[in-house]
C-alpha cells in the first residue's frame, strides 16, 4: 500500500505530533532540533509521503541557501563542463546551485536575473554576455545581490572577477607558434559576443608587437554563438585564397573545429611538417578539441582552478555579509596543450 500523501508542512508537523516551527527548524538545519525529536521526524518521514518545499522554505529565511548559477550559453560544453563542476562545489558548501542559461540572448540574461532575485538568492555566480549584457540591469542586480562574475567580465560590475589571463594564455601560444614555424595570422569574428575574444586580440597584437612581427587579423563576418559555422562558411573562403596563411591562430576553439572542417573540405592538410598545408590552433581547450582530425593544439582554460576561486569567493561573501565593491580581478594562466594540429 502506498504511504499517505501529506499536501503540506502544516499537515506533517499535525500527524508527526509536533509544531510547525519545531518542524520547520529541523528542515532548515536538522542539528538545531533534539536527538529525539529527528528520530521522530525522520520516522514520521519513512511513513508518510512528504518532502518540503525546499524554495517555499527558503522565502521564509532572511538569508536562503539558494545560489544562482548563470552562463551565456549551457549548449556550449564548455560552459556546460564549468557550470557542472561549479554546481558540485556549491552543493559542497551546504548551497542549493540554480543553473540558468542565457542562450546568449540579452533578454533572456535579465529575465534569469529577474527569475533569480523572486527567489531571494544568497548570492549569484555569473558568466555575462559582455557586449551584449544590459550592463545597467546587470548593475542593478550586482547593488541587490551579492554577485561574483566568472570567465568574462563587465568592467566594475560585481564584487570580483574570476577568469583567465588571455595575455599570458595569447603572447605562450603565439612564441611557440613563432618558434616551431611561420608566425601566425589571428582568425576572430569583426563583432565578437565575448568581452574574452576582445581580450585576446589586444594580447595577440601585442605579442606580435614584442616579437618585431607584423600582425595579420582575419576578420570574418558572423554574429552570434554559431562558432563552428562562422569557422566553416568564413574560414572556408580565407583558405581557398592563395594568400592563405601558413598558420592560423584561432580566437576560440569553436572557431578552430570550424575551420579545420573548412581545411578537410578544401583537402588542405593540417598539421606540422614540411608535407603540410597549413597549422591551425586554438584557445580554451575545448571538451571536443582533443577528437578533432588532427587534435587541436591549444591553450587550456584552469576551469577547475576558476570555478574553486569563484565558489570560494562567494561563499566568503554571503558569510561575512560585507559587499566591499568592486576588487581586484583574479586570472589564472593558461597551459599550452600541444596536438597535431600544429
Amino acid at each position: 500500500m502506498a504511504p499517505r500523501k501529506i499536501k503540506n508542512m502544516e499537515e506533517f508537523a499535525a500527524v508527526s505530533g509536533l509544531s510547525r516551527p519545531t518542524v520547520s527548524k529541523y528542515f532548515n538545519d536538522p542539528e538545531t532540533v533534539r536527538r529525539s525529536t529527528r528520530d521522530r521526524i525522520e520516522a514520521a518521514l519513512a511513513q508518510y509521503d512528504y518532502r518540503p518545499n525546499i524554495y517555499a522554505v527558503n522565502q521564509n529565511r532572511r538569508l536562503t541557501k539558494n545560489i544562482g548559477i548563470v552562463v551565456p550559453f549551457l549548449a556550449d560544453p564548455f560552459f556546460a563542463e564549468i557550470a557542472r563542476t561549479i554546481e558540485t562545489l556549491c552543493i559542497e558548501a551546504g548551497f542549493r546551485p540554480i543553473l540558468l542559461s542565457s542562450h546568449g540572448d540579452r533578454a533572456v540574461e535579465c529575465e534569469n536575473l529577474d527569475s533569480l532575485k523572486s527567489l531571494k538568492p544568497a548570492g549569484v555566480l555569473m558568466a555575462p554576455l559582455g557586449r551584449a549584457s544590459d550592463r545597467r540591469a546587470i548593475e542593478r542586480f550586482c547593488d541587490e545581490v551579492p554577485t561574483v562574475l566568472f570567465d568574462s567580465n563587465i568592467d566594475s560590475v560585481g564584487e570580483d572577477f574570476i577568469g583567465s589571463d588571455n595575455q599570458q594564455s595569447i603572447g605562450m601560444i603565439v612564441d611557440y607558434l613563432y618558434r616551431t614555424g611561420d608566425p601566425p595570422a589571428f582568425f576572430e569574428m569583426s563583432k565578437p559576443v565575448n568581452p574574452n575574444a576582445i581580450k585576446r586580440r589586444t594580447a595577440y597584437l601585442s605579442a606580435m608587437e614584442r616579437l618585431g612581427l607584423a600582425p595579420r587579423l582575419i576578420q570574418v563576418a558572423g554574429e552570434g554563438w554559431a562558432f563552428e559555422e562562422i569557422g566553416f562558411q568564413a574560414g572556408g573562403t580565407v583558405l581557398a585564397k592563395r594568400t592563405r596563411p601558413k598558420t592560423v591562430l584561432c580566437s576560440n576553439d569553436r572557431l578552430a573545429i570550424g575551420l579545420l572542417s573548412a581545411a578537410f573540405e578544401l583537402q588542405l592538410r593540417v598539421g606540422h611538417g614540411p608535407d603540410a598545408d597549413i597549422r591551425v590552433a586554438g584557445h580554451d581547450d575545448h571538451p571536443f578539441a582533443r577528437f578533432t582530425c588532427p587534435g587541436l593544439t591549444t591553450v587550456a582554460q584552469d576551469y577547475a582552478a576558476i570555478a574553486r576561486r569563484s565558489v570560494a569567493r562567494l561563499v566568503d561573501l554571503i558569510g561575512s555579509g560585507a559587499r566591499a565593491g568592486r576588487g581586484a580581478d583574479t586570472l589564472f594562466p593558461g597551459k599550452l596543450i600541444m596536438r597535431t594540429s600544429a
